[in-house]
C-alpha cells in the first residue's frame, strides 16, 4: 500500500531548508506529499489556499457571521466560512489564515472593542469567558476543508429542481408530524368512550404530544449537530413510526398519554430541523421562498389531521384505525425522507476530512469544529442552556416568539372552538366539523403563493441598498389585520340564524394572515439572531409549542362560559392588539435590539 504523509510531518527528518513548513504561508502556496518511501520516492504536488488567493474569494482579517448552517457549538471561529465557500483547492491552511490576521487572539480584541463601544469592560471579559473567547491559537499545520468551485456535493450546487423537490418532501415531513398532533382533535368522542374518561382528560392525548414538539428539539438539535440531518430524520421517524403502535394498542388512558407525548419527542425533528435542511440547500438570498413553503406546512398538517380523522371516527368509531392510518402516513415519509442525501455542510466536509485524512496519510487535514473539538458541555450549552437563556434574557426574541406562539395556539384554538360552534350550534357531526377547516387551508395555500411577491420586493430591495433585519417585516405587517379579522368575523356570525358560511369563512381570513406572520417572523429571527440563529430558532419552538399545548385545554371551556361571541373577541382583541409588534419592530427595531438585548447577534452588529 502507498504511503502518503504530508511535509508537515515529513519535514521532521530532512535536513535540507526546502523542507522547512514554517515558511511564510505566501511563499508557500503548496504542499509537496512524498509517494512511497526510500531514496526513489515520488513527491505528488497537493496545492492549498495562499493568502492572495483567498483575499481573490474575497475574504479579510475581519471574521465574517457564521451562516445559519454552521455548527453552533465551534468556539471562536477563526473560519466561519469553511462551510458555504468554495476554493479551488479545497484546502485552507490555518498557516495561511494566521497570515491573514485570522487568530483567536485577535477576534477576541475585536469583540472587547465592540463590547467596550456598547458596555463596559468587565463586562466584555465575562462575555468572552463565557463564550471562550480565551481559546488559544490553533496548529497552524492544520489544513482546513472546503468545497471545492462547483464542488457537486455542495447542496447549494445541486439542480434547482433537485433542490426544490427536496425541500417539497422535507416540507411534507413536517406537515405528517403536525398532522400526527392534531389527529386525534377529530375523534376524542372515541377516547372517552373507550377508556371512560372525560373530554378534558381525552383532550391530553393532543396537548401531551404537542409538549413533545417543545422538549424534541433538546434531544435532534445535538444529534444533528453531530452526525448530520439525515440520522436525525431516520431515527426520530423510525421511533415515531414504531410508538404509533402502543397508541392503537393501548390499555388504559395513562398508556395513551404516555406514547403520544413521547410520539411528540421524536415527531419533533422535522419541525426543529426542516428549516435548516433547507437552508443548507439554498444561498441566503433565494432561500426566502423555500422557506415560505416550510412556513406553511407546521399549519396546514394540523388543519389536515381532524378533517381525514373526522371521516374516520362518524364512519368506523374506532380510535386504533386514527392511529393505523397516522403510523401509515409516518411510516411512508420515513421511507422516503431515508433516501434524501445528507445536507449539513458541517457533516459532509467532516467525512470528506477523514477521507482525505486517510488517502494522504495526513492526519492535520479536518473541519474547524473537529480541529477545537467537542465536548458534552459545550453540546449541551449550544443546543439546550443557550435557547432556554435566550427565552429570559433577549425581550425583542421573546416579543417575536410570542407573537408566533400566539398565532400558532389561536390554531389549535381553532381545533377545539369549530366543534362548539359547528357541533353544538348547527349539530355538524366530526366529519362535517373537520370539513371546516378546509377554508384555512386555502387561506394559508393562497398566502404561500403571496410570499412570492414579498420575496421579489426583498429582492430588489437587496439591489438597492444593504437591508436590515426590519426589511423582513413586511409580511407580517401584511398578515397581523387579517388574522384579527379572522376572528372577529368568527365572533359575528356565529349565530344559528346565520349559515355556516359565514363562520367557516373566517377560516380563509385567519389561514391567510397567520402563514404570512409566521413567515415573516421566521426570517426576522435568523437576520436578528444570525450567529445563534438555531439556538434562536430552538427558542421560538420551545415557546411555541409550549402554547399550542396549553390552548386546549381551555379552549371549549372558555367557548362555555363566555359565548360563542365574546370567546373569539377575547382572542381577537388580544391578536389585534399585536398587529402593533411587527409595525413597531420595523420602526425601532434596530434600536430596541441595542438596547434591549445583552449583545447585538444581528449581520448588523457583525460587519459594524
Amino acid at each position: 500500500m502507498t504511503e502518503r504523509r504530508s511535509i508537515d510531518s515529513y519535514s521532521s527528518d530532512q535536513s535540507s531548508p526546502s523542507f522547512n513548513s514554517s515558511m511564510d504561508p505566501e511563499q508557500q502556496p503548496q504542499q509537496y506529499l512524498p509517494e512511497g518511501t526510500g531514496v526513489g520516492a515520488k513527491l505528488n504536488l497537493t496545492r492549498t489556499e495562499t493568502v492572495k488567493s483567498l483575499q481573490d474569494l474575497g475574504m479579510s482579517a475581519s471574521v465574517g457571521a457564521p451562516d445559519v448552517n454552521a455548527p453552533q457549538s465551534t468556539k471562536n471561529a477563526i473560519f466561519p466560512e469553511e462551510y458555504t465557500m468554495e476554493t479551488p483547492t479545497g484546502l485552507v491552511p490555518v498557516a495561511t489564515l494566521h497570515s491573514l490576521g485570522r487568530t483567536s487572539s485577535a477576534i477576541s480584541k475585536t469583540r472587547t472593542r465592540q463590547i467596550e463601544g456598547n458596555g463596559s469592560l468587565s463586562s466584555s471579559k465575562e462575555e468572552m469567558e463565557e463564550e471562550g473567547d480565551s481559546t488559544p491559537d490553533l496548529d497552524p499545520d492544520i489544513e482546513f476543508v472546503t468545497f471545492v468551485t462547483g464542488d457537486k456535493e455542495n447542496p447549494h450546487n445541486w439542480p434547482t429542481w433537485i433542490r426544490w423537490f427536496y425541500t417539497v418532501i422535507l416540507s411534507a415531513l413536517v406537515v405528517c408530524a403536525a398532522y400526527g398532533s392534531a389527529c386525534i382533535t377529530g375523534g376524542l368522542g372515541t377516547v372517552t368512550k373507550k377508556y371512560h374518561v372525560g373530554l378534558e382528560v381525552a383532550i391530553l392525548t393532543c396537548s401531551l404530544m404537542v409538549i413533545g414538539f417543545a422538549l424534541g428539539p433538546l434531544i435532534w438539535s445535538p444529534v444533528s449537530d453531530l452526525y448530520g440531518r439525515r440520522v436525525a430524520y431516520f431515527f426520530s421517524m423510525g421511533l415515531y413510526v414504531i410508538f404509533n403502535i402502543p397508541c392503537a394498542l393501548a390499555p388504559n388512558i395513562g398508556g395513551l398519554i404516555v406514547c403520544r407525548f413521547l410520539c411528540g419527542v421524536f415527531a419533533a425533528a422535522p419541525l426543529c430541523l426542516v428549516g435548516g435542511s433547507i437552508a443548507d440547500m439554498f444561498p441566503a438570498s433565494t432561500r426566502g421562498k423555500a422557506i415560505a413553503v416550510f412556513a406553511w406546512a407546521p399549519y396546514a398538517g394540523p388543519c389536515i389531521g381532524p378533517l381525514v380523522t373526522g371521516f374516520i371516527t362518524v364512519s368506523t368509531e374506532r380510535m386504533d384505525l386514527i392511529f393505523w392510518v397516522n403510523m401509515a402516513f409516518a411510516g411512508v415519509m420515513w421511507i422516503i425522507v431515508a433516501l434524501i442525501p445528507e445536507t449539513y455542510a458541517p457533516v459532509i466536509l467532516q467525512r470528506r476530512a477523514v477521507r482525505l485524512r486517510k488517502e494522504t496519510g495526513n492526519p492535520k487535514i479536518m473541519t474547524e469544529q473537529e480541529a477545537q473539538g467537542i465536548t458534552l458541555n459545550e453540546m449541551m450549552k449550544a443546543c439546550v442552556v443557550r435557547p432556554l437563556v435566550f427565552a429570559v434574557t433577549e425581550p425583542v426574541l421573546v416579543a417575536t416568539c410570542f407573537y408566533v406562539c400566539l398565532i400558532y395556539s389561536l390554531l389549535y384554538a381553532f381545533f377545539f372552538a369549530f366543534p362548539v360552534v359547528f357541533g353544538e350550534l348547527y349539530g355538524y357531526k366530526d366529519n362535517y366539523v373537520g370539513l371546516m377547516l378546509i377554508p384555512i387551508l386555502i387561506g394559508a395555500t393562497f398566502a404561500l403563493g403571496f410570499t412570492t411577491w414579498c420575496e421579489n420586493r426583498y429582492l430588489k430591495l437587496m439591489s438597492e441598498r444593504r437591508p436590515t433585519p426590519e426589511d423582513r417585516l413586511l409580511g407580517a405587517k401584511i398578515g397581523a389585520p387579517f388574522a384579527a379579522i379572522g376572528l372577529w368575523l368568527l365572533g359575528a356570525t356565529a349565530e344559528k340564524h346565520v349559515i355556516w358560511v359565514g363562520p367557516a369563512s373566517s377560516g380563509l381570513s385567519f389561514g391567510f394572515g397567520m402563514v404570512l406572520i409566521y413567515y415573516s417572523l421566521n426570517n426576522y429571527i435568523i437576520d436578528c439572531y444570525v450567529q445563534y440563529a438555531s439556538s434562536a430558532l430552538a427558542t421560538k419552538v420551545f415557546l411555541r409549542s409550549a402554547g399550542g399545548a396549553a390552548f386546549p385545554l381551555f379552549t371549549m371551556q372558555m367557548y362555555h362560559k363566555l359565548g360563542l361571541h365574546w370567546a373569539s373577541w377575547l382572542l381577537a382583541f388580544i391578536c389585534t392588539a399585536m398587529i402593533a409588534l411587527p409595525f413597531g419592530f420595523s420602526i425601532w427595531g434596530k434600536e430596541l435590539r441595542h438596547k434591549l438585548s445583552k449583545k447585538d447577534y444581528s449581520i448588523d452588529s457583525i460587519d459594524a
